[in-house]
């Protein structure tokens, strides 16, 4: 059984279509990180459907609790507090695990933490770095993308976000109008590399410090339709990977400005990358190389946190548990 002497928290994550839980000790040691994905159920669709992802949620999530619990070798008496993504998310896919959080917490009479996803986000850098603050952490996933400030693990600046499509959201998009299959993401990262990205210059939407921190891809996802569009009228072949990589350096090239805009601006020692976008290769290798110019370190998660995981959800919620912060068993899911 679990040391008595260590605070374990139970994380429970379900916001898209990942079914996660995780048991972390003391806010940083991970002893189980289980994580039932959806990818197939959702492939034949080209993204996410919310009733499809509700549904296998609630399959499965009485056994992915079990089997972290099992992994960590701990019963419910060890938990000191359940963790749950309350949002933003899919509302449906997020009852889910809201739900199962808010029904062991009355069972086990244990503390319920509300956890925000892009914060647990932001906090799976903990579980694998020594953050030296004050720090700058881009977060782009399928539904977010934002740059926040962090004086702390618990004093949070929102910089900027997405006024639109978040990066991860575009890259789905772009993917499945290229006919590259879901999830977009790695997929456009690895054919991307066999292309030339001067092929297609796509636009940078609010480049230069006259935008500050606010980010858009929504027209750089209209403009990659457009020339393929373009290209099908004139009867031409679709250089698939010169267009992938062109979109790839344009959604690289405004993220990588503005993160290093944040970072000089806020005087950040250290750069933090965070979401399912932080796996892609030319992203972590750009912006490395350009705030090695101002002498900024980058630090990221290994792949498996970059995506929606639990030990993540329960990570921030050891900060939360230490402050007292708990939520009440009214908790609703919030989509935005």
């Amino acid at each position: 059984m679990a040391a008595m002497n260590k605070i374990l928290i139970l994380g429970i994550e379900s916001s898209c279509d990942e079914t996660a839980a995780a048991v972390v000790a003391d806010g940083r040691e991970m002893r189980s990180n289980i994580i039932a994905s959806q990818v197939e159920d959702h492939k034949k669709f080209g993204g996410v459907v919310p009733e499809i992802a509700s549904r296998k949620h609630l399959e499965v999530i009485n056994d992915v609790v079990e089997y972290a619990l099992s992994e960590a070798g701990a019963g419910f008496a060890d938990i000191s507090a359940v963790a749950v993504t309350n949002g933003p998310g899919l509302v449906g896919a997020l009852l889910v695990g809201v739900n199962m959080a808010k029904t062991l917490a009355y069972a086990l009479q244990k503390p319920l933490v509300a956890v925000n996803h892009v914060m647990s986000h932001v906090a799976a850098n903990y579980l694998v770095h020594t953050v030296q603050f004050p720090a700058v952490c881009l977060v782009a996933s399928g539904g977010h993308t934002s740059l926040l400030y962090l004086l702390s693990r618990s004093e949070t600046e929102l910089l900027g976000t997405t006024r639109d499509d978040a990066a991860g959201e575009a890259f789905d998009k772009v993917a499945r109008v290229l006919g590259l299959g879901y999830p977009g993401g790695p997929a456009i990262d690895k054919i991307a590399m066999q292309g030339n990205p001067d092929a297609f210059r796509f636009p940078r939407a609010f480049s230069g410090q006259d935008h500050s921190y606010e980010f858009s891809f929504s027209g750089l996802k209209s403009a990659v339709i457009n020339v393929l569009h373009n290209l099908e009228q004139r009867g031409e072949p679709i250089p698939k990977a010169d267009i992938a990589a062109g979109f790839q350096a344009a959604v690289v090239d405004v993220l990588v400005e503005k993160t290093r805009l944040a970072a000089k601006s806020k005087g950040a020692k250290t750069v933090l990358l965070a979401g399912g976008v932080a796996a892609n290769r030319q992203l972590r290798l750009q912006l490395r190389e350009t705030l090695a110019l101002d002498g900024i370190g980058l630090n990221y998660p290994p792949p498996e946190l970059c995506t929606d995981n639990a030990a993540m959800v329960a990570c921030a919620g050891y900060d939360l548990y230490k402050r007292n912060e708990y939520a009440g068993l009214d908790l609703n899911a919030f989509t935005v």
